[in-house]
């Protein structure tokens, strides 16, 4: 269950009130499918400790953090040898989130975790479209003989809302039953970059959008601190840029960010970079409010 009293240890500027706070931040420290090099269930509980060497302002929005009302709910306890019942209590913190008129931002953990987020948000949203950045297609309908994995995450989400509401970008890699697949029309797929953004950010105008930001999108040469790194990727920049257009385009009703492995880079780079995406995306998800 979320902690709704203020922890000891918050993201840097998310110290409001549970009940005062349009987002509620909480950390999904599971990484039990990771295929490759696990590590990310270190991840919100470094990002904690590494964000006071950020500044609350932005440069890039003109905005402070001090002025935004986020609540930061810790992390959860999760059963790390019980996939299903870990998933189980990510669902059910989001869906208190939702069902108290909040923005949930899940905070992982391996890819995986976003299913359960997913599904509460689904619920309150029917009619929920996914906006996908991520290096990998994610869209095996097993990976070692598993359906739960962070390699099916997105095929898991599409069996729940179906044909044409997933929009995958930066992507480049995947088997190639999964390109063919997603080729058949199920999901859209851009390859290696954010192109066609706008236009999906367009024609989901007015609709909810669930947006998932697995970190290994970004180029291993800027981002080495990820499980599954694949070179050819997009620079921070170009991520940041895609972020804020989305969540500023699209009425965004739940987010995550994932698969940040702090002890794969231990020069602590990564996880500054993932810092300076997450203060960015909670101003611009806040700022009609700071504006107020």
């Amino acid at each position: 269950m979320l902690n709704r009293n203020r922890n000891v240890e918050t993201f840097l500027g998310c110290e409001s009130t549970y009940e005062e706070s349009h987002i509620v931040l909480y950390g999904a420290p599971f990484d039990s499918t990771t295929s490759y090099r696990p590590g990310t269930r270190f991840a919100s509980r470094t990002m904690r400790a590494e964000s006071y060497g950020l500044e609350t302002y932005s440069p890039y929005q003109d905005l402070d953090l001090e002025d935004a009302k986020v609540f930061d709910g810790g992390d959860l306890e999760l059963c790390f040898g019980d996939t299903e019942r870990a998933l189980g209590d990510i669902e059910a913190c989001a869906r208190d989130i939702v069902a108290d008129g909040k923005l949930p931002f899940l905070i992982g953990g391996e890819h995986l975790v976003t299913l359960p987020a997913f599904r509460a948000v689904q619920e309150k949203y029917p009619d929920v479209a996914v906006i996908h950045f991520d290096a990998h297609t994610d869209l095996r309908e097993e990976y070692l003989g598993n359906r739960l994995s962070h390699a099916t995450v997105i095929r898991r989400i599409w069996e729940i809302i179906g044909d044409g509401r997933i929009f995958q970008f930066g992507i480049r890699s995947g088997e190639r039953a999964e390109w063919y697949w997603s080729a058949e029309g199920h999901t859209k797929i851009q390859k290696f970059s954010f192109a066609g953004l706008d236009e999906a950010i367009e024609s989901l105008a007015g609709r909810p959008v669930y947006l998932t930001i697995d970190l290994d999108v970004l180029d291993p040469s800027c981002f080495p601190g990820t499980g599954t790194p694949e070179a050819g990727g997009v620079r921070f920049t170009d991520l940041l840029s895609a972020a804020l257009r989305t969540i500023r385009g699209c009425r965004i009703v739940g987010c995550d960010m994932v698969e940040l492995s702090p002890p794969l880079d231990p020069s602590g780079a990564s996880t500054a970079t993932a810092l300076k995406l997450l203060r960015e995306m909670l101003l611009a998800l806040e700022k009609p409010y700071i504006q107020e």
